[in-house]
């Protein structure tokens, strides 16, 4: 079975480095320094045309914990739609209950809007649960969940700060899904650590965002005026190193 290489990109710069490495597909985002937010409708739609590789857009309508209010629940259904509708060939996302289930109820409806949005434009929709799985209570439960639901992907570390951490309960959810469902391994996976994750696990679908930290073409610097999370430089970017995503690509080749 061949593997996949799934890049996580907030640019469209980004997009191209992943496309030029060797990615199968793309995560859109924005915002990822932040864990990633829901991208704008134009960056969808520039990241299409200039890629052609399939992008699943992420919808988190902000950052924080996946338990939203009636309110961000009308947006991301309405998101859903117009993201698809945008050109976005999956969505990526995820509710949770108070009390840390997956929250089936809240999701059928922004997954049903995707589903509509494709079936008017004519193509096939993939749907992922994200990252909230791996901070809910029960992931077998979740799991079964995801299933019941038709979703085509769940996005993991297993339950843990990285993937290679998560490695046995990720080895389990492989066992469990039983090719129901796609488990995506995503977080600290690096080309150097592809073959033992892809031993450990069983998987043979891979995420991660190859990041680069490269210094600002501004010359002109007003130190000392923070724009956003303190601690972090308005003077350096993080965009996705082709590099990276070709030894990713080569590591799971070579398998």
């Amino acid at each position: 079975m061949p593997y996949t290489l799934e890049v996580c990109v907030d640019s469209t710069a980004s997009a191209l480095a992943a496309q030029r490495g060797g990615a199968d597909r793309l995560e859109l985002c924005a915002d990822l320094i932040v864990g990633g937010t829901t991208p704008s409708l134009a960056l969808v739609r520039q990241v299409k045309e200039t890629t052609g590789l399939p992008v699943r857009a992420l919808l988190r309508p902000r950052f924080g914990d996946f338990c939203y209010d009636r309110w961000e629940l009308a947006q991301m259904k309405k998101s859903a739609a117009a993201l698809v509708a945008a050109g976005a060939d999956g969505i990526v996302t995820g509710v949770l209950t108070p009390d840390g289930a997956l929250d089936a109820e809240a999701l059928r409806p922004i997954y049903e809007a995707a589903r509509e949005a494709a079936a008017k434009a004519g193509r096939p929709i993939a749907l992922t649960l994200h990252r909230a799985f791996d901070v809910c209570r029960d992931p077998f439960a979740a799991l079964d969940t995801a299933c019941a639901l038709g979703l085509s992907t769940i996005l993991t570390s297993g339950q843990a700060a990285s993937a290679p951490a998560g490695a046995p309960l990720l080895r389990q959810l492989v066992d469990c899904a039983a090719g129901r469902i796609e488990i995506l391994v995503g977080a600290g996976v690096s080309p150097a650590n592809l073959p033992a994750l892809a031993k450990q696990t069983g998987a043979h679908s891979f995420h991660l965002s190859g990041k680069q930290v490269l210094d600002s073409r501004m010359t002109f610097r007003r130190e000392g005026v923070p724009m956003g999370l303190p601690g972090f430089s308005e003077f350096e970017l993080w965009q996705t190193s082709e590099e990276t995503i070709r030894k990713a690509r080569g590591v799971l080749d070579t398998l």
